[in-house]
């Protein structure tokens, strides 16, 4: 037996086998179950005003469709390079609004290479241990986020009392923009306060200041 028949028998001739029917039920079925999970995860995990349910079905599909694609690789070399050829075209541009988001993507479509591979137990080991961390990171606290404080004013002279205010009323602030013109002066303050109620009502008694504008995120980059 030659070198190239050796490599044939190892490579081709075994790489074309079928896929039992009961299989392919089982794994499809596997990954359809944790996708269903990874959907209701996300869904309790996700607290922003930004949830979307579409990409939550995305979460359920994923799994499903990229088991089947392992599976066919498996079972045939043409699928295979076939199926490397197409997926390396291919380019999603859809922005991901939540960090967060990145997590469930890779863990959905892991979960689905995983299947694909008959992996059963570390698929759902996997799940497990993620759904482990999600929960515990939940109880330790955040650093409270900053926000932004926007003063429109009709004289400069307002500098000094309005310093003594942030000094009383806050753990940290920083001008972050200040424009002039004229005698009129606009203010954009970075700020880190538990009182920003009563922050923006004595801000907004100071003597010709016309707006205050109290600005919050979620930690996202969303205002």
């Amino acid at each position: 037996m030659t070198f190239n028949d050796v490599i044939q028998k190892a490579f081709v001739d075994d790489f074309f086998t079928s896929i039992n029917i009961f299989d392919i039920i089982v794994n499809l079925v596997f990954a359809m179950l944790i996708g269903i999970y990874i959907y209701f995860v996300y869904k309790l995990k996700n607290r922003s005003g930004f949830y979307s349910k579409d990409f939550n079905i995305v979460l359920v599909g994923l799994p499903i469709i990229t088991s089947a694609i392992v599976l066919s690789m498996q079972s045939n070399l043409v699928i295979s390079l076939g199926m490397v050829g197409a997926l390396s075209i291919v380019r999603f541009r859809n922005a991901v609004k939540n960090s967060i988001d990145l997590l469930f993507l890779f863990w959905s479509i892991s979960i689905g290479i995983i299947c694909g591979g008959k992996l059963y137990s570390l698929a759902l080991i996997l799940s497990l241990v993620l759904s482990f961390i999600l929960i515990l990171l939940d109880f330790f606290p955040s650093r409270k986020e900053s926000s932004l404080l926007i003063i429109n004013a009709k004289s400069i002279e307002i500098e000094n009392e309005l310093h003594n205010i942030l000094k009383k009323k806050t753990k940290f602030y920083k001008v972050k923009s200040k424009s002039i013109h004229g005698n009129n002066m606009d203010l954009i303050i970075e700020i880190r306060s538990n009182e920003n109620n009563s922050l923006v009502v004595d801000c907004s008694k100071i003597k010709n200041v016309e707006n205050v504008n109290l600005l919050s995120h979620d930690g996202d980059d969303r205002l």
